[in-house]
């Protein structure tokens, strides 16, 4: 019988429940000194517990908005516990947020309080506290010089001043699922960040949506997550954190993406959650070192992608059952071994996913399952479910106690208790997504006989050629960033007769390229190299032949450089900005429609 997850009242019960629950047993890991170490249920309960007490006792009242930079790490689990266990509401910021975008939050949401955890991070953060005349105290995990007039705490010394038991705190937790939980900032795809509004029951709702899913379709065990994406993204927040505690679970952190592939194989997770692009990479880094490898690998590989294939659209035969075992038996297992060996499902969320990405992963042998949610909605909205047939090009079922249904005009709508109360200090805003009880999601999308959504493009998003034609962006780009010879590529159009391209080539082949054609590889000199031109306009030719006429790139500009998060091109969950690109580039891309 599948296991069903009990209703807390809010966030904080639902943490010390478990805490009492797990007691001396293993919660959050960190690597330390090449050594994993875990802090247990009851000493995470106690450090909650003292911070909470302490919070109140510098003056924070209930409903003050704490602010929260940090990377990834256990601190950051118990600083946001703590601060609703205060009765206070959490404001994550992102580490890589300039002053201007600290100075913002801090002013949009009327921050009283600060918890930063690094004095590297605090020299951006520092100038917007002392701009803003706002908030006047900070709460630092390591000592730090703070300008005069901020009141400095250091944030173990606060947990050592103030002993309280976990029960005492727990006691005091009666706040209802409606009430404000957190304020998170959307990562502004178009524009200034906004402050989502989710209460305790909105995020309660993902999670026991989310158990119901994995108690139903893979069983409910002891968990492990690996949390790798940004804990101040709604994703990360409720997914990489809340989810697990729901389930008495434990996370790891791990230590960067540029160890996550080593991270995966020591700490073994049975869960993780994932974004589309960290994904499309590793799918081209494990088919480049197992092709390079030769041989039987090689050869396995491609025979589980065939298979794979046929198995999907149902055309597997019995001629192929001796490869598929052979496949099942000898090359799976190394796959599975490469993601530590118990991993149920990757669910990928955050930014549509390509289905071969999918496909691939699901060829090797690993369960992938798109979700679809937004921040707005805590925000899982939906995921694949193998009970209902997991369809690549779809994102699921909705949630459990979760209402979708399709406007006139194809937009999804969403209602629940998942739905945000609205945007912090923005009535305008939140009229034009929340009506009548329903979350107009901007998305354009269609519901199949099973119940599963299909997401075919953001409204806003949409490009509308000069002839009233619609294209969808995500979906032509995605198919440009799986060729080998394309890193990132943003397409453009609007009341323009064509479709147009800025493209970032790939870094390994741009190296190859160059390697084998005699060239030094500047970059400055290949952008206007014709043979190099000639090279990645074969990758876009191969895209064309498989896009209507109205969706093929005609032309294309290189961009002179990644899109990064440090240059601002890229969100935090790794999404391009559109309207960043357009002003870098717009005067390129317009000049592609003349000559």
């Amino acid at each position: 019988m599948a296991r069903q997850l009990e209703r807390f009242p809010n966030l904080v019960t639902m943490f010390f429940t478990r805490a009492a629950e797990k007691g001396d047993a293993p919660f959050l890991w960190t690597k330390t000194s090449g050594t994993w170490t875990a802090t247990s249920w009851a000493d995470a309960a106690r450090q909650v517990a003292a911070l909470a007490t302490a919070l109140t006792a510098i003056g924070l009242k209930r409903g003050d908005r704490v602010m929260l930079v940090s990377e990834n790490r256990p601190e950051w689990c118990l600083s946001d516990l703590a601060i609703m266990a205060a009765g206070c509401i959490t404001v994550p910021t992102y580490v890589t947020n300039t002053e201007r975008d600290h100075l913002h939050i801090i002013e949009n949401a009327g921050a009283c309080a600060i918890i930063v955890s690094t004095a590297k991070l605090a020299k951006t953060l520092l100038p917007a506290v002392v701009r803003s005349n706002q908030a006047q105290t900070v709460i630092g995990l390591e000592d730090m010089k703070v300008p005069a007039g901020i009141d400095f705490h250091n944030w173990h010394a606060l947990i050592a001043a103030h002993p309280t038991a976990p029960d005492a705190a727990a006691a005091r937790a009666n706040f209802a699922r409606e009430d404000l939980a957190c304020i998170i900032y959307t990562s502004g795809t178009g524009g200034a960040p906004r402050g989502v509004m989710q209460h305790h029951g909105a995020i309660l709702h993902n999670c026991a949506g989310c158990a119901s899913v994995i108690s139903e379709d893979f069983g409910w065990d002891d968990e492990v997550f690996l949390s790798f994406l940004p804990l101040s993204h709604a994703y990360e927040h409720t997914g990489g954190q809340h989810f697990p505690i729901s389930l008495g679970g434990q996370i790891y952190y791990a230590e960067g993406i540029e160890k996550l592939a080593a991270n995966i194989e020591e700490t073994r997770p049975t869960i993780m959650f994932v974004v589309p692009r960290l994904f499309e990479v590793l799918r081209t880094r494990i088919s480049k070192t197992i092709e390079k490898q030769g041989g039987a690998s090689a050869y396995l590989l491609r025979q589980a992608l065939d298979i794979g294939a046929k198995r999907y659209a149902g055309r597997l035969r019995l001629i192929d059952r001796p490869m598929q075992a052979a496949v099942a038996t000898l090359f799976k297992p190394k796959i599975s071994k490469k993601f530590g060996g118990r991993l149920k499902a990757m669910i990928s969320g955050g930014a549509p996913l390509n289905p071969e990405v999918g496909l691939f992963f699901e060829a090797l042998g690993l369960t992938f399952l798109q979700g679809y949610g937004q921040t707005e909605a805590a925000p899982v909205i939906s995921c694949n479910r193998p009970k209902a047939g997991v369809r690549m090009d779809s994102v699921g079922p909705a949630l459990k106690d979760t209402e979708v249904r399709i406007a006139e005009d194809g937009e999804i709508l969403v209602r629940g208790e998942l739905v945000m109360h609205g945007y912090w200090r923005n009535d305008a805003e939140t009229a034009k997504v929340l009506k009548d009880g329903w979350l107009h999601t901007g998305d354009v999308g269609e519901i199949d006989e099973r119940g599963r959504i299909r997401i075919t493009d953001r409204k806003k998003d949409l490009i509308i050629n000069d002839k009233g034609e619609n294209v969808a962006p995500q979906k032509v780009e995605g198919m440009l960033t799986l060729q080998p010879e394309i890193a990132q590529a943003m397409i453009a159009g609007d009341k323009r007769p064509y479709m147009v391209a800025l493209i970032v080539p790939d870094p390994e082949w741009t190296q190859e390229w160059c390697a084998g054609n005699g060239d030094a590889c500047s970059f400055a000199r290949l952008a206007e190299n014709s043979e190099f031109r000639t090279a990645l306009g074969a990758a876009v030719e191969r895209v064309n032949k498989e896009l209507t006429v109205t969706e093929r790139i005609r032309r294309f500009v290189l961009a002179d450089g990644p899109f990064t998060i440090e240059n601002e091109q890229l969100t935090p969950s790794l999404k391009i900005r559109r309207h960043v690109l357009r002003q870098a580039y717009g005067e390129r891309l317009d000049g592609l429609y003349s000559g």
